[in-house]
């Protein structure tokens, strides 16, 4: 693999999802699995579009955990970060879907939440060598449920300062992740003044926040350099970016699954990040284009089912982007 860009540290897992639209979790027959996991995600993501990243994730000593690492490798991820847990398993997520393509996340079938491989990633195991090589650090916030993975997240952005990496934060509020739900706010609040760029939803923006303007929450945190808040198809993506502030429309484009939309969002974002450079965002122009550059990778990830499996090649996106741009 080429030179590294960037790490993805944090979960990747089977999501399984309902085979029948709009049923409820007792009707629910047959499950499809798919490779999934946001950082995971990001990860493939990012690969596909071809900027050169690494997984840091801890999975089971199993067949589901070996499956996944092998398709990370395939992707050409650089997988040295991988952990392997000898007892706890690979997490399975069951997903219900909806009528209008969004995602339910059900349950962990007959396990808690802490039970599963990537609650038990040990920060001293950390390859000092990729925060050396990288530019970016990509974490989320399902990591901050479990004390151990915790350990790590905070190990991460330590060694990501000393390396001088710009760190990436896509806010993930799943609270069946957690087994103590209660402790999300505080924690999740925590990182804001140690990462450089957020991306929110509008329901967590809304949460932690009480709006779902980038500008405003930019000003509010006053320590990042960029913050974006996506509300799927339903609003403006609001976005505030070093000085560049404004809103671009969703692409309307028929949606079947949702799953790892946001994720493929996050991969664009820093694909255009490290093809740009972040000096780039002193432009509004620019600034914009890259949003929109986003916004078209978690469009196109969409059309299709699983996380991993929708996300779009560089080609597809500029194939894209020039076909709604024409008259």
């Amino acid at each position: 693999m080429s030179y590294l860009r960037a790490i993805c540290l944090g979960e990747i897992l089977f999501d399984c999802l309902a085979d029948r639209v709009g049923t409820s979790r007792e009707e629910v027959q047959n499950w499809t699995r798919f490779p999934g996991g946001a950082l995971g995600n990001v990860a493939s993501g990012l690969m596909k579009l071809g900027t050169p990243a690494a997984f840091i994730g801890c999975v089971g000593q199993d067949t589901d955990g070996e499956e996944l690492v092998r398709l990370l490798q395939r992707l050409d991820v650089d997988c040295r970060g991988v952990q392997y847990h000898p007892t706890a398993p690979t997490r399975e997520v069951y997903v219900l879907r909806q009528e209008n393509g969004d995602r339910l996340f059900a349950d962990f079938g007959d396990r808690p939440a802490d039970a599963f491989a990537d609650a038990y990633l040990d920060s001293s195991q950390l390859p000092v060598e990729l925060f050396q090589a990288a530019e970016y650090l990509v974490i989320g916030t399902l990591e901050l449920a479990y004390p151990q993975t915790r350990e790590s997240v905070f190990r991460a952005l330590e060694l990501a300062d000393e390396y001088y990496l710009k760190i990436v934060l896509d806010v993930n509020l799943r609270r069946m992740f957690w087994v103590n739900p209660q402790e999300s706010y505080r924690l999740i609040s925590s990182l804001w003044q140690a990462v450089d760029f957020i991306k929110f939803s509008g329901e967590e923006a809304r949460y932690f926040f009480g709006t779902t303007d980038a500008t405003t929450i930019f000003y509010e945190i006053d320590s990042a350099e960029g913050v974006i808040v996506t509300n799927g198809g339903s609003g403006n993506i609001s976005y505030c970016l070093t000085d560049n502030s404004g809103a671009i429309a969703p692409f309307n484009i028929p949606v079947k699954d949702t799953t790892g939309a946001g994720d493929a969002f996050v991969a664009g974002l820093i694909h255009q990040f490290c093809q740009r450079g972040i000096g780039c965002l002193q432009d509004a122009d620019m600034a914009r284009e890259i949003v929109t550059y986003a916004a078209a990778v978690g469009a196109i990830a969409t059309t299709r089912s699983g996380a991993m499996n929708a996300q779009p090649t560089a080609s597809e996106v500029d194939i894209f982007l020039q076909s709604v741009s024409s008259p």
